[in-house]
């Protein structure tokens, strides 16, 4: 298995809900413990790699999100969230 899934997706056309799908059924099989070797690296690797493709997801959707804000004079406005 390289980037790309049974289907022939690439990891970077997948949507965060499907990845996560995607990396839920590997870990339940490498779980299962009934899977070759060879395929086990595979799947290992693929779900890296579906891991970090979530993160990038997650952490891109935590830069736009933004929060309300308001200022001394009641005005109220909107700037990018700080989530440190």
């Amino acid at each position: 298995m390289s980037e790309t899934g049974q289907a022939g997706t690439e990891i970077s056309a997948l949507s965060f809900e499907r990845a996560l799908q995607e990396l839920e059924k590997i870990v339940t099989l490498l779980e299962r413990g009934d899977v070759a070797l060879e395929d086990s690296i595979r799947y290992y690797e693929r779900g890296a790699a579906l891991k970090a493709h979530c993160e990038k997801r997650l952490k891109d959707a935590q830069l736009k999100v933004e929060q309300i804000v308001l200022r001394a004079g009641g005005e109220v406005s909107t700037e990018a969230a700080s989530f440190e």
